[in-house]
């Protein structure tokens, strides 16, 4: 049995967890590592059996908590070559911990078997592809401001998929957020809106993925009821009953959210 499930998923921060026969792989650690650990042990996880954690890039919100953790724990990390440089630059990967660049490779972590896959972002950031040791497979793209061929590719046959539904664009452009940040929001090389993220499900859902996380929700410019709402309508339009045909869950922002099987 594979389980998917984030700790903490939104702009102020970031971490999922993927555990399969008592093993769990990390995505990333943007809040503190006091809050990570609480996290853990709310769902009897030791640290012990973490196999690696995987970074999808430099940003606080993705590694704030990383620089503390890994001075108490040595697990392997995962990343873009130039994320990993960036962080080492910076001390926040120390000289001990294994430091794994992966662009666009297969790597063996543990029982998983995991591939990176680049997404468009303001600076070099990846999204992970992970099959589970009993053969699942899911997929986990965050902070992309389009959905290209390279990442429609590797999100189509997994079991599960954990997608971006940062914002809704009429928040965003009616919010208080200054000009320049809301145009960088909404560029091809910032975050993925609702809408972009439902036509995305609504292909893979026809494509057989029916399960989906929907994951790095803004606070300011958007909410669970509207992210679930837009992915509804889409798929109501086209004929897939949500709850019935397909799981639909949106991520919580402060604290865990449950399980899905995959």
């Amino acid at each position: 049995m594979a389980l998917f499930t984030t700790l903490y998923s939104g702009s102020s921060g970031n971490c999922g967890l993927v555990l399969c026969e008592d093993k769990y792989l990390l995505v990333d650690m943007g809040k503190s590592c006091r809050t990570t650990l609480t996290a853990l042990r709310s769902l009897g996880l030791s640290v012990s059996d973490c196999e690696g954690i995987l970074l999808t890039h430099e940003h606080s919100d993705h590694v704030a908590g990383l620089d503390t953790f890994l001075k108490h724990y040595s697990v392997p990390v995962y990343g873009r070559a130039d994320t990993l440089e960036m962080l080492e630059s910076r001390g926040t990967l120390p000289p001990a911990i294994d430091a794994i660049a992966m662009d666009g490779r297969r790597e063996d972590v543990g029982g998983f078997v995991v591939e990176s896959f680049p997404t468009s972002h303001d600076v070099p950031c990846c999204g992970y592809r992970i099959r589970t040791p009993d053969g699942r497979s899911m997929a986990i793209a965050t902070d992309l401001g389009i959905c290209t061929p390279v990442v429609q590719q590797a999100l189509a046959g997994n079991d599960l998929v954990a997608l971006e539904a940062n914002y809704d664009a009429f928040s965003l452009h009616g919010g208080p957020y200054p000009y320049y940040l809301k145009v960088r929001i909404a560029s091809d090389r910032g975050h993925l809106d609702n809408k972009a993220c439902a036509a995305e499900i609504l292909d893979l859902v026809q494509d057989g993925c029916k399960k989906f996380a929907l994951c790095h929700l803004s606070q300011t410019n958007n909410s669970p009821e509207l992210a679930l709402t837009t992915v509804y309508n889409v798929l109501l339009a086209a004929g897939i009953q949500p709850g019935r045909d397909v799981l639909i869950q949106a991520q919580s922002r402060s604290k865990v959210s449950p399980y899905i099987e995959f």
